[in-house]
């Protein structure tokens, strides 16, 4: 969102920029052309020609300066209320000190190398969950669950 509102600012300061180069050239034109006749009459021409017109657009440049600075104000003031009202990033759950799961019947994933206890998470409302095999389990094939610490032995 940043990226797009300072893309719409540059032209705007672009444009502010020309408008003051080009309105300070046309001054500079006007007083030399006055600057060069003697007769109001034939000085009115250069002041109608170039010196007021180069006045307007000084004006109108420094109006587009202060409207590109107003946008980069606000986008920065709005980038650094969103850091403000960001969520805070959660700590690090803490050890639990309770175990995740307490059941007693031991579940395998067919294809898994783990098993688990019936109310572990990773195996919790699984469908394809089946009960462990004792073989699989003494022939060292399946490991204990890190996660739920089933209890070593099965029946």
């Amino acid at each position: 969102m940043r990226t797009a509102r300072l893309r719409t600012v540059h032209p705007v300061q672009w444009a502010g920029w020309a408008a003051l180069a080009a309105g300070a050239v046309l001054c500079v034109l006007g007083w030399y052309g006055v600057s060069g006749e003697r007769f109001a009459e034939r000085q009115l021409p250069y002041l109608a020609s170039c010196t007021v017109p180069g006045a307007a657009l000084i004006v109108a440049g420094a109006v587009l300066l202060a409207r590109g600075r107003d946008t980069i104000a606000a986008a920065r003031v709005e980038e650094l209320y969103g850091l403000l009202v960001a969520a805070e990033p959660e700590s690090p759950p803490e050890p639990a000190t309770t175990p995740l799961a307490i059941s007693g019947d031991l579940l395998m994933v067919p294809g898994g190398t783990l098993w688990h206890r019936a109310d572990c998470p990773l195996v919790a409302g699984k469908v394809e969950a089946v009960p462990v095999d004792a073989k699989l389990v003494a022939s060292g094939e399946l490991g204990a669950c890190p996660i739920c610490e089933p209890a070593e032995e099965t029946d």
